[in-house]
């Protein structure tokens, strides 16, 4: 009964406060996407509002996606041009070197595959937040990495879709 309490709380606040609720959306993009912030917030987070919002006719796909690829794009972008500006430094952050774990394994898919690697850690939850800030450290090209990871985010929300609409039915 507790449980169905709590549901209808949220329902009922995401419904009432339509716009912050649909704003938690790219900022739960970008925060997610992000370095530093990333490594702490899931992105199970994001799906959790959004698949209420969509479930519940709050909001649907055509609001929901765009807003979704621009904050993980905008999170991208930050990330680069935080590690672009730090370069070498990048590896002496504290936090970075909590999670070194996680920066091995960017680094090493970095190197493996070079540019893709920015397509593919775009998929990959514990380095998402990672990635973007290593290659902007890297020294790879603006144009490359902005064209590279702005269909990166195309394909990752045209995914999330997917994973939205499949809830949807189960539910």
């Amino acid at each position: 009964m507790k449980e169905r309490n709590i549901e209808s709380f949220i329902l009922d606040w995401l419904d009432s406060n339509r716009d912050y609720a649909i704003a938690l959306v790219p900022l739960l993009a970008f925060a997610e996407s992000c370095v530093g912030i990333g490594l702490v917030i899931s992105g199970a987070l994001l799906l959790l509002v959004a698949s209420t919002l969509y479930n519940n006719g709050i909001a649907g796909l055509e609001v929901l996606l765009p807003l979704a690829f621009f904050g993980a794009l905008i999170g991208d972008h930050a990330g680069y041009y935080f590690g672009r500006s730090l370069g070498a430094k990048f590896h002496q952050i504290g936090m970075i070197k909590k999670y070194q774990t996680n920066v091995t394994k960017a680094e090493s898919l970095i190197r493996r595959y070079g540019s893709a690697a920015i397509f593919i850690g775009r998929f990959i939850p514990a380095i998402r937040s990672i990635i973007p800030a290593l290659v902007g450290a890297s020294g790879i090209k603006r144009l490359r990495y902005s064209l590279v990871d702005a269909l990166a985010c195309l394909c990752w929300v045209m995914a999330f879709a997917a994973i939205l609409k499949g809830i949807n039915e189960i539910l």
